[in-house]
């Protein structure tokens, strides 16, 4: 079986840490090296502390509505980091109340040293902008959303 040094295990330690992954498989040669992270186990009902029920004299509420109802959200194609702008010197692709088309470019996500343009994919008005700038992001998480039209 092969060896793997330190410097190595660090790299990727840091390259899961950098790109937020929770397990990485990593083969070269007869080497084969399994991480993941944040895998504990939640805690049992036997250490959990007991729970009182608890008593309302007032009536249950109504759940608040979806504020996000009849908008389609433009969710991250990958892992990385939202730019709302393609530079810090040029204005924001989008903003809210701008109408967008399938092919309008929304932003760009950094993943990897690679920056990607995101298209809407949908016609209508953006709505709501769900990120910060220069925020890491999850695949599949709402970066927008819009009104179709």
């Amino acid at each position: 079986m092969a060896n793997i040094d330190l410097k190595n295990m660090e790299k990727l330690i840091a390259l899961m840490v950098e790109n937020d992954l929770s397990a990485l498989q990593y083969e070269h040669g007869d080497l084969k090296i399994e991480l993941k992270r944040g895998c504990a186990a939640p805690p049992t009902a036997l250490t959990a502390p007991p729970v009182a029920p608890v008593q309302s004299a007032a009536p249950a509420a109504e759940p608040p509505a979806d504020e996000n109802a009849g908008l389609v959200p433009i969710a991250s194609p990958m892992v990385g980091t939202f730019y709302a702008a393609p530079d810090p010197d040029s204005p924001p692709f989008i903003s809210v109340g701008a109408t967008v088309g399938p092919d309008t470019a929304v932003c760009l996500i950094e993943a990897m040293k690679v920056f990607n343009e995101i298209k809407a994919e949908v016609s209508g008005t953006i709505e709501k902008i769900a990120v910060k700038n220069a925020e890491a992001v999850e695949y599949g998480q709402a970066l927008f959303y819009v009104r179709p039209s």
